[in-house]
């Protein structure tokens, strides 16, 4: 009897661990490839994408593919220090099949705490990151000053998209 019991709380164990094991793995992949970032380890930052994947910044302009970011950030990798992110706070979500997550992390950056979400996929490689969005948080006590500093910018830049009608779906 304790020898079937050993045995079916071993296969419960494994069978969350398996659960856990992706988790676990989205979690290493994010804080490896903001290490990477850290470390100005170009080859390890952008392995760590998907290709194809998409990065979009906190600059309204910066909504780049794969190799365009890849082409924006080599001059800060070969400086020798890109960008140093560490999660404070992270949540990972999956699809159904596994095979897709989701996640949201609370970063300490130089530019003080910032939100950083996106899309992880699992490939035959392992988790890669299909798309990230980097965005400043700000209190909401002090949204109308930061709507009045980036007003102007703003502006600009929704004249040139509307002139350009580059709004797809």
């Amino acid at each position: 009897m304790n020898r079937i019991l050993f045995a079916v709380i071993a296969c419960l164990s494994l069978g969350v661990r398996a659960q856990q094991t992706d988790t676990e793995a989205v979690d290493a992949l994010l804080t490896a490839w903001h290490r990477a970032a850290a470390d100005a380890d170009f080859d390890a930052y952008f392995g760590a994408m998907a290709p194809g994947a998409v990065f979009i910044g906190t600059d309204a302009a910066e909504n780049w593919d794969r190799e365009a970011f890849m082409a924006f950030s080599k001059p800060y990798f070969d400086q020798g220090k890109a960008w140093d992110f560490k999660a404070l706070e992270r949540h990972i979500f999956f699809s159904p099949d596994g095979q897709m997550a989701w996640f949201d992390e609370l970063l300490d950056t130089w530019m003080q705490l910032c939100r950083g979400s996106g899309v992880a996929v699992k490939t035959p490689e392992g988790w890669k990151i299909a798309h990230y969005v980097l965005s400043l948080t700000v209190p909401n006590e002090t949204i109308q000053e930061a709507i009045g500093l980036k007003k102007e910018k703003d502006s600009l830049m929704r004249q040139t998209l509307l002139r350009s009608e580059t709004v797809t779906h």
